[in-house]
């Protein structure tokens, strides 16, 4: 939970520097994380205590250039190394990403469902009955659950819909368990 928090004053501090300076961090930010996800090298280099700092942040410095990040991100990055809080860069990455969709109007979600895929219009509904509800532009990604035997479960934030079959039927157990 301590960790959350830092990340979270990381990713403000870095989002208003950001803004300052006219840079766009958090597309910075995604495009390094879709390059450490692909690269196990580059993510060993920088979470694993095999290396020195100097040879994390010499490696990183050459990872910037060709990814032309800004010196702002640059710096941050160089930094959470010198600081020994590397570890913690996805939990600010993400705490960006989910800053900068509040402030562009929309959030993140999940629906989860025991098909390989969902139709296209039952999620069109759904993203247009959050829309409604919560005043904000939904983007959901589907994702399969086999621990799910009918129906969905939507999860946008902290709010979630469960109109699975399992949790219709646990509903039903315990109010007849409760009679």
């Amino acid at each position: 939970m301590k960790e959350q928090s830092v990340a979270k004053v990381y990713a403000k501090s870095f989002l208003e520097i950001g803004d300052e300076k006219k840079i766009k961090i958090a597309d910075e930010m995604v495009a390094l994380t879709e390059l450490i996800n692909k690269s196990n090298d580059l993510e060993n280099v920088l979470f694993l205590d095999v290396f020195t700092l100097e040879e994390k942040k010499t490696i990183f410095t050459e990872v910037a250039k060709k990814l032309n990040l800004s010196e702002l991100a640059t710096e941050a990055v160089k930094y959470l190394i010198d600081e020994k809080r590397i570890g913690i860069l996805p939990l600010i990455i993400k705490e960006i990403i989910v800053i900068d969709d509040e402030r562009k109007g929309f959030m993140r979600g999940t629906i989860e469902g025991s098909d390989a895929q969902i139709d296209p219009a039952f999620k069109t509904k759904i993203e247009s009955f959050l829309k409604t509800k919560l005043g904000r532009e939904p983007h959901l990604d589907y994702v399969q659950n086999n621990q799910i035997s009918a129906g969905y479960k939507v999860t946008v934030e902290d709010l979630q819909l469960d109109a699975s079959l399992d949790n219709q039927l646990e509903q039903f157990k315990q109010s007849i368990l409760s009679e």
